[in-house]
């Protein structure tokens, strides 16, 4: 009887390591991958008017082992625009450093070149968003994974 006890005492040890060793943790989301631009946000107290993209307008941004790239094309404007850094995300924000870009980009880094948004990412969409001094969304580019 002891040894049946010992027995089953053991099995239900093992079964129970097995369980917890063979499942898998939540593994953090992830942004990498290939997003294109497809509207606009904003932002008027609870009120929300979202945008879509104007005809031809493209931007897309790819994430890979913490590096990001982006590039914009707006028709009838003979530059595009690039940049490229780093990236960090946690459940709910996305901080992008840029490292440098075209022309007009490195002008502006001279000001800027961190970037933090508030992050809203599901499997195939993501948002980043843009708070104000209290913490209120303003601004957000919304994308949508396309590989």
């Amino acid at each position: 009887m002891k040894n049946s006890i010992k027995i089953a005492g053991l099995i239900f040890v093992f079964v129970i390591a097995a369980t917890i060793l063979s499942s898998k943790p939540n593994p953090m989301h992830s942004m990498q991958g290939v997003w294109e631009l497809q509207s606009f946000s904003y932002w008027d107290g609870d009120k929300i008017d979202t945008v879509a993209k104007d005809e031809g307008y493209r931007q897309v941004k790819i994430y890979y082992n913490g590096k990001i790239m982006w590039s914009r094309w707006v028709p009838g404007d003979k530059k595009g625009r690039f940049g490229y850094g780093s990236y960090n995300i946690t459940e709910d924000q996305l901080m992008e450093t840029i490292e440098y870009g075209d022309y007009e980009m490195m002008q502006a880094l001279d000001t800027m070149r961190v970037f933090n948004f508030q992050l809203d990412l599901k499997d195939a969409t993501y948002s980043q968003i843009s708070l104000d001094l209290e913490g209120n969304p303003t601004f957000s580019e919304n994308y949508i994974r396309i590989d």
